[in-house]
């Protein structure tokens, strides 16, 4: 699933958020938001698969973020940052998109989508995530449940901004 647009990343944000808020998944509720929406139908449905791999993977994507943001661990995270970092660790380690490609993509949804400081808490923590190798899918061997090796040292400006919603 390389090549994700920006309304995929958009119509994906939509339904994690709402697999998020629901503590689980209503996949037909939120096939039948994506509808609703103006993307293209490719877009839903690859928006769909990123977020449904994103909601699947979210144990592991949030292990590597709690050594990099100490302070905020995930329940304490707005929610729409917490859910553009799981988008953006499952398109690197399992959509096949470059990993400047997907940050970037992260960064421009958190600007929309954010509070005020998300971009940079965002960019930050994916950057970090990204240099030390630790958003790779894992080898065919590897669990993809297992513990993930910490990815850095915590940066200094991973705080959140409050989030209403979150």
């Amino acid at each position: 699933m390389s090549g994700i647009t920006r309304d995929a990343r958009r119509c994906a944000l939509q339904a994690i958020y709402q697999f998020d808020a629901a503590g689980g998944s209503d996949d037909e509720r939120v096939r039948t938001t994506l509808e609703g929406s103006n993307a293209s139908h490719d877009a839903q449905i690859a928006g769909y698969e990123l977020a449904r791999g994103a909601w699947d993977g979210r144990e592991r994507f949030d292990l590597l973020v709690a050594p990099l943001a100490p302070d905020w661990p995930t329940h304490r995270q707005p929610m729409i940052d917490r859910n553009i970092l799981r988008i953006a660790l499952y398109e690197i380690g399992h959509a096949g998109t470059p990993g400047k490609a997907a940050i970037n993509g992260a960064v421009e949804l958190a600007k929309e989508f954010g509070g005020e400081k998300s971009s940079g808490f965002v960019n930050a923590v994916l950057d970090r995530i990204w240099k030390s190798g630790g958003a790779a899918a894992p080898s065919s061997g590897e669990d993809a449940t297992s513990d993930p090796e910490p990815a850095a040292e915590p940066v200094s400006d991973t705080t959140p901004p409050s989030d209403p919603d979150g």
